[in-house]
C-alpha cells in the first residue's frame, strides 16, 4: 500500500456495500449524509450510526436547500426498490453525488457496524 493511498476517500458509485460506506466512514471525511428513508418509526427503533431521518414521501420536499448539490449521499430504505426510488428522486432534484446502500440497514448490521436506537 503507497502512501497516498489515504489521501482521498473511497470512490463514491451508484450502489455502495456496507463494507464501502464503513470504509468512507473509517476515512474520516465528513463532507457526507447517511440518508434513512424508512418511515418515523423503524428509524427510532435503529438506525446506521450517524443517519438522518427523511421518509420517501416527504424527501424531496424535506431535502430540499437542506443539503449541497455536491455532498455525497448514501441513501437505505426498507428494500432494495424503496432505496432506488429514494436514490432517483433525489437525482432527480439535483443530487448526483447518491450511492444506495445495497442491504440497507440488515447488510449494516449482519456486518456488525455501529447503529443506534431503543
Amino acid at each position: 500500500m503507497n502512501a497516498f493511498a489515504t489521501a482521498f476517500p473511497p470512490t463514491l458509485k451508484p450502489q455502495a456495500t456496507a463494507q464501502e460506506l464503513k470504509s468512507r466512514l473509517d476515512w474520516g471525511e465528513p463532507a457526507l449524509t447517511i440518508i434513512d428513508v424508512r418511515d418515523r418509526a423503524d428509524f427510532n427503533e435503529t438506525r446506521i450510526q450517524g443517519s438522518v431521518s427523511m421518509p420517501l414521501l416527504t424527501l424531496t420536499a424535506a431535502i430540499g436547500g437542506s443539503l449541497e448539490k455536491e455532498r455525497d449521499i448514501y441513501i437505505y430504505g426498507n428494500s432494495e426498490a424503496v432505496t432506488a426510488e429514494a436514490a432517483n428522486q433525489l437525482r432527480t432534484a439535483g443530487y448526483q453525488r447518491v450511492a444506495e446502500l445495497k442491504g440497507g440497514l440488515p447488510a449494516w448490521k449482519a456486518a456488525k457496524y455501529p447503529f443506534e436506537g431503543v
